[in-house]
């Protein structure tokens, strides 16, 4: 099969396409002909070795952990899926090895739901890793009820977007932080935009006097250090992005793989409460040029690489 792989650390120019086995399948293992993958920042961070002292990775790694596509065949043990179903899937395993940037990948069921049938392959492959971020940070770390204020930062970043749409779903207010060329975007979303930059607080402050019930940091840095002071009493705080948030006294989250969780975002795209926004799409033999793209940070939704 076709796929993209890297025989050691470095960036996007260590990524090389040709052929390589196709996956032995484990019995509690679906096979699934991916149609489309989502490029993450964990995705270039790890090939970078940055997660060296975390992860094994056995070379060559085929990078990637979201996935939308069909099941070709399944495993001894598996019950829940069948050959043709649709799927979608956050296949992360405690090492790296085998990743989505494929023609087919090897997904263990606990890493699967039903893609939403109102979804592309495209916007599909866009949810899992991202969607279950949001989804966890918002509904665990920072227990989000109908009726709280919730600030996001990055909100029209991959992970952001489905914050923001995910709160509003939950029944929260979203207040959310981006550049102001996405400011309408983030509007159509359900979210109060504001600015970036010297002020930040005061123009929360503006929109929040009593102060925001939860914040969910995607991005570090100022922003995360500028938070403790927005909260209301009782105010809880999260981040994805920068550990120093235990310091801070909020919580550090990093995503799970979850059929449930999954399940219930599908759920929620399907009622048309959620929508994923694909950026740019590059064919996978391209998915360096989609890894430099996702590198700059400054696009508004996702970015997925397509299988033909």
């Amino acid at each position: 099969m076709k796929a993209i792989t890297y025989r050691g650390y470095g960036g996007p120019d260590v990524l090389e396409y040709g052929d390589v086995p196709e996956p032995k399948l484990g019995a509690d293992s679906v096979l699934v002909k991916v149609r489309a993958a989502s490029v993450n920042p964990v995705d270039w961070k790890i090939q970078a070795g940055y997660l060296d002292s975390a992860m094994d990775a056995v070379f060559p790694v085929i990078p990637g952990w979201d996935v939308a596509g069909v099941v070709e065949r399944v495993g001894v043990g598996v019950t829940e899926f069948a050959p043709g179903d649709e799927v979608i899937g956050y296949v992360r395993e405690d090492m790296v090895g085998r990743g989505t940037f494929a023609e087919y990948v090897a997904a263990p069921v606990r890493t699967l739901a039903r893609k939403p049938r109102t979804l592309g392959f495209e916007q599909a492959a866009g949810l899992p890793l991202a969607g279950l971020t949001a989804y966890q940070a918002l509904t665990g770390a920072l227990a989000l009820r109908p009726g709280d204020t919730v600030l996001v930062h990055a909100a029209a970043g991959g992970v952001g977007s489905l914050a923001v749409q995910i709160a509003r779903a939950l029944g929260a207010r979203v207040i959310g932080t981006a550049g102001e060329r996405n400011h309408d975007y983030l509007r159509a979303l359900g979210a109060e935009p504001v600015s970036y930059g010297e002020g930040l607080a005061d123009r929360v402050r503006a929109l929040a006097p009593q102060g925001v019930d939860a914040v969910l940091d995607l991005i570090g840095g100022d922003a995360l250090h500028a938070s403790p002071a927005l909260l209301a009493t009782g105010g809880r705080l999260a981040s994805i992005a920068d550990g120093s948030v235990l310091a801070l006294g909020g919580r550090y989250v990093f995503v799970r793989p979850d059929t449930a969780d999954l399940t219930a975002l599908a759920e929620l795209a399907e009622e048309g409460r959620l929508r994923v926004e694909v950026a740019a799409a590059f064919p996978l033999h391209r998915a360096a040029d989609a890894q430099r793209l996702n590198a700059e940070g400054h696009t508004r939704g996702k970015i997925v690489v397509t299988v033909p």
